[in-house]
């Protein structure tokens, strides 16, 4: 093995044994025998990495693909089925803070008890200890037992016991999340001054942008392989494809139960009102009831309300109205969830219910969740005509490139007349989801580039 390589893992694979039904009681056990049934369920497959002195790998990767259980295996808290595993140098693993601590011995207690758990002697731990207390800002109450603190004091003592240990390596599991942001923010600053002084540190964690401040290279974990590795930024990107494509599919899939939910329940509807037809010979009143009882789905959940039944609670006077709102990807799938420059289009149902002369325009526009207007328009304005014929129509609303920032979004839709009056005001008719890959702030993204010169 290289020299400046502190830590190798060699074809290493591991997998749990997962059982369907195990029985408690050893009695349980040899009666139902058929309940000890299980699965060997592959975590990792034959992965291989290093690292050398001094640098920072992070390890990304959905939950359940193996980040967590490559970690524990570096740090001999459980051990491969099969592979080589080599580390030099003293190992410190900031995965679980906080284990070993005793609620009733006070702070100071605890951190000479956490300290000699890492290995520090009790003169190490005396040069230490007054620098732990400083860094964790807990002088008021370091001498107060820790089951008296808060969770944010308890994993703040803890980090700062652990990070004060002169470790080779740094093993970090999710735990940058420590007390409020500006201790979080120290907390990551002086995991940069440790990574200057020469320690290995190897990161898990969903923060990409932290991985990327502080990582030199990273490893996308899927499936229990290495899909790729490199420079954090090029992993990272094809990581966030993956998981908004993951995440389209998903919301597609939602969006499409919903539908199919929503279409079911307008027949049975249609159903309940054909029957109710049937028996209005006895009183209005009976088939009103009877409709009524018939509109309801077998969980006995009445009906969502068409938009048409809701018109007394929305804006307008009720000669159209929107009947449906969705949007789709460019592949015509229906979704909520879209990547920042997706084309996309929004199919709004209308039904008119009365002729009048003057035109009416058909407006959509896009808000933030917290209520920031982002666009705007209507068919009058950008001089498109719709057909104030009686009956139902379609009318699409398409974006070549959606530019909206990552974040949730909501979709208003209104018809008005000619004359500025309302005919149908539908707030928040449909929400969705942008994800993106980028890391500018705002509302949307402009396409840009930068340049620089120099004057002689």
């Amino acid at each position: 093995m290289d020299k400046d390589v502190v830590i190798s893992v060699e074809n290493i694979s591991k997998k749990f044994r997962v059982y369907i039904d195990k029985g408690s009681q050893l009695k349980e056990r040899m009666l139902f025998k058929e309940r000890n049934r299980y699965e060997d369920r592959p975590v990792l497959k034959d992965i291989s990495f290093s690292v050398r002195k001094g640098e920072a790998i992070g390890l990304v990767g959905h939950n359940g693909c193996g980040k967590s259980t490559t970690l524990k295996l570096l740090t001999r808290i459980m051990y491969p089925d099969s592979g080589k595993i080599t580390m030099k140098g003293r190992v410190v693993a900031l995965i679980e803070l906080g284990a070993g601590f005793h609620p009733d011995m006070s702070g100071r207690e605890n951190i000479y008890f956490n300290a000699a758990i890492f290995g520090l002697s009790r003169k190490e731990i005396d040069d230490k200890v007054e620098d732990i207390i400083a860094f964790s800002e807990l002088e008021e109450f370091i001498d107060n037992p820790v089951r008296t603190y808060s969770s944010g004091m308890y994993t703040r003592l803890a980090f700062s016991v652990a990070i004060s240990i002169d470790a080779d390596i740094l093993l970090i599991d999710e735990i940058l999340a420590v007390g409020d942001a500006g201790f979080q923010a120290k907390c990551f600053n002086r995991l940069k001054q440790i990574k200057a002084q020469g320690t290995t540190i190897v990161i898990v964690s969903h923060s990409l942008g932290q991985i990327e401040e502080i990582c030199d290279r990273s490893y996308w974990i899927h499936e229990g392989l290495i899909k790729s590795e490199g420079k954090p930024v090029d992993v990272h990107e094809q990581y966030l494809d993956y998981i908004a494509d993951y995440r389209q599919e998903v919301a597609a899939k939602e969006v499409q139960r919903q539908e199919s939910k929503r279409i079911a329940a307008e027949k049975k509807a249609e159903e309940a009102e054909a029957e109710a037809a049937l028996n209005s010979e006895e009183n209005d009143q009976k088939e009103s009831t009877a409709s009524s009882e018939q509109a309801q789905d077998n969980s006995g959940e009445e009906i969502e309300p068409t938009a048409e039944e809701l018109v007394s609670a929305r804006k307008g006077d009720g000669t159209v109205i929107v009947k449906k709102v969705l949007m789709y990807n460019s592949n015509n799938v229906a979704q909520t969830i879209f990547k920042t420059d997706d084309k996309i289009r929004v199919d709004i149902d209308i039904e008119v219910k009365s002729d009048k002369e003057q035109a009416i325009g058909v407006a959509i526009g896009f808000l933030r969740l917290d209520g920031v207007l982002c666009y705007s328009t209507n068919t009058l304005i950008d001089g498109y005509t719709v057909d104030r014929s009686k009956g139902k129509k379609m009318i699409s609303f398409e974006v070549d490139k959606l530019s909206f920032l990552p974040g949730g979004y909501a979709t208003d839709v209104a018809i008005v007349n000619e004359d500025g009056s309302i005919c149908d005001y539908l707030s928040n008719a449909l929400s969705f989801e942008m994800i993106c890959k980028h890391h500018d702030s705002g509302v949307f993204r402009l396409n840009h580039s930068w340049r620089s010169s120099s004057e002689e």
